[in-house]
């Protein structure tokens, strides 16, 4: 059992996002649609990479517009 609450109280970090976490990714797109860059973000170059794949993975699943 505390394999589960230590799971859960670990902050998740940007590289643990996949392309089925639609409601967390629309945090790094706007409104009408476009990808956010770093210096708006505030992520790492390989965070940023990571989300970006994610988010156009998404996109090709239409899960994400």
């Amino acid at each position: 059992m505390s394999e589960n609450t230590a799971s859960e109280k670990r902050s998740r970090t940007p590289l643990d996002l996949t392309f089925t976490d639609v409601e967390a990714l629309q945090r790094f797109v706007t409104d009408s649609g476009k990808i956010l860059p770093r210096r708006v973000t505030g992520l790492t170059p390989k965070q940023q990479r990571h989300v970006t794949r994610q988010i156009k993975r998404a996109r090709q699943v239409l899960l994400m517009k």
